[in-house]
């Protein structure tokens, strides 16, 4: 069956390494903190100004001064620093942060990015995404494979306004797993009992099959 949305989150996890700095996006991505591997030390990064996020709290746990970026009340794990936004970002545009993990409304064969407006629909801001695609090291996206109406998300070619061009270096949907490699985009794993014939009637964009 398909990933739920801790599953997608359990396989992002997956993409991390021991000592890596990793900012996550709103949605599915801030699930990623309750995944941590528990042989890695991997410090979770904020844009709000925060560097150490730790799993989501518990009821009887919860500080309501300690939030990440989507205003989710977050624990802080030991050794934990908190600074202005502008330092934040100072890592961000400063190539500190390994690996971001973001969520999606499109993203397109050759690794365009858009996940930050929909044309005439309200959005309180872009957020920091577009500074992330540009600093870090590593984009990973996690998405549902299909809209709400059912239209794809991994398309040829993004409708919606960009947040990056060929950014994107992974993505992870719950259906399965696309890894792009300068021009080419390639399914390399299936979510359990998802089939290839079920990913392909439900991706728009060009793609091998090298499944591993």
């Amino acid at each position: 069956m398909p990933w739920d949305r801790n599953g997608m989150a359990a396989r992002a996890a997956k993409e991390l390494r021991d000592g890596y700095y990793v900012n996550l996006g709103i949605g599915i991505p801030t699930l990623v903190a309750n995944h941590l591997p528990a042989a890695m030390t991997v410090t979770l990064q904020s844009e709000n100004g925060m560097l150490g996020i730790g799993p989501f709290p518990y009821e009887d746990e919860v500080d309501p001064d300690l939030i990440n970026a989507g205003k989710q009340t977050v624990s802080a794990r030991p050794g934990t620093s908190f600074f202005s936004s502008a330092d934040s970002f100072a890592m961000i545009r400063g190539g500190h942060i390994d690996m971001a993990i973001l969520g999606a409304m499109e993203v397109a064969g050759n690794g365009d990015l858009a996940n930050w407006t929909i044309p005439r629909k309200m959005v309180k801001g872009m957020g920091g995404a577009m500074d992330l695609v540009a600093g870090v090291k590593r984009v990973v996206v996690v998405t549902d494979h299909v809209s709400k109406s059912g239209a794809p998300k991994i398309v040829e070619r993004c409708s919606l306004p960009l947040t990056g061009e060929r950014c994107v270096d992974l993505i992870i949907t719950n259906l399965a797993v696309f890894a792009r490699e300068q021009a080419d985009l390639r399914l390399i794993e299936l979510a359990p009992d998802v089939s290839a014939d079920e990913v392909r009637a439900k991706t728009s964009a060009m793609y091998e099959i090298r499944l591993q």
